[in-house]
């Protein structure tokens, strides 16, 4: 017990759970019912998947000075051995008003951006233009740049593949830009040159099978799908667009026109366009 008081003064390696209410997860312990502090949760699934030393951790600038610090005492401690060779530690996203936080109200997820109408990897091509060491300011106005250059990068990927017959052949000048790709993520792992670089390849005068060769395997990398045919690339409705188109629908049944067109300008009004057709209302995204 004088260990765990000792602990208590920098960090919990055990919790208490509370008296009068039963936690969703929570064990019996020599010390009684309760759950492992978060430091101790990341450093026992980390070893136990991934070994003793691990490579590479990453982690937000924010857990420096505490919980990291703490992974590493506990981790070492426990092993005698080096616990990470590598810390990448990535700076804040940030909106024009400030920092992106759950406690402000102002926390972005992926979910939300998917109920916009966003392909999530427009999302990861927008991180991937900025180095990881550098505050990235988040807004729709990016996401929609980001959105448009992964369709036109998606698209010249596309064409270059047909072109080349889905041959990729390797040459030394292909080889040379994945050198030079490969070169670029292992310097500080900068995935702005990386995918610079990819639109290089688009651009240079190998053949379409050299090029697609750089192509197949930066996307190995970036994991863009940058060989996504548009035929399948499919909206994304949000629930209450899709309720909105639901109602119209049932408006344009009851030959209710004025109703239908009111819904017909809210569906516009969300960011959404809606196609009579013969199999029925079509929904796209302006």
């Amino acid at each position: 017990m004088r260990v765990l008081r000792v602990c208590k003064v920098d960090f919990a390696l055990w919790k208490f759970s509370p008296k009068d209410k039963k936690r969703q997860m929570e064990w019996d312990s020599p010390w009684g019912v309760g759950f492992p502090g978060w430091h101790v949760e990341c450093s026992a699934m980390a070893m136990k998947y991934l070994g003793n030393t691990l490579d590479i951790h990453c982690g937000g600038i924010d857990h420096v000075t505490i919980h990291h610090t703490n992974e590493i005492a506990q981790s070492e401690a426990a092993t005698g051995q080096k616990y990470v060779n590598y810390w990448i530690h990535g700076e804040f996203l940030i909106l024009r008003s400030g920092k992106m936080s759950k406690s402000g109200g102002t926390f972005v997820t992926v979910e939300v951006l998917k109920e916009k109408g966003y392909d999530p990897l427009a999302y990861r091509y927008l991180c991937l233009g900025a180095h990881y060491r550098t505050q990235l300011e988040f807004s729709y106005e990016s996401m929609d740049s980001a959105a448009k250059s992964l369709k036109n990068l998606r698209a010249q990927s596309c064409q270059i593949k047909a072109q080349a017959q889905a041959k990729a052949q390797e040459t030394e000048k292909s080889k040379a830009l994945k050198q030079q790709f490969v070169a670029a993520m292992e310097d500080d792992l900068n995935a702005p040159k990386a995918l610079a670089i990819t639109w290089e390849t688009l651009k240079s005068e190998l053949s379409a099978p050299e090029k697609l060769d750089v192509l197949q395997f930066a996307d190995t990398i970036l994991a863009l799908d940058l060989f996504r045919q548009p035929t399948e690339e499919k909206t994304e409705i949000p629930a209450e667009v899709a309720q909105l188109a639901e109602e119209r629908k049932a408006a344009r049944a009851a030959k209710d026109w004025k109703k239908s067109d009111e819904l017909r300008d809210a569906i516009a009004a969300a960011g959404y366009l809606v196609k009579d057709t013969p199999q029925g209302q079509q929904i796209t995204k302006k």
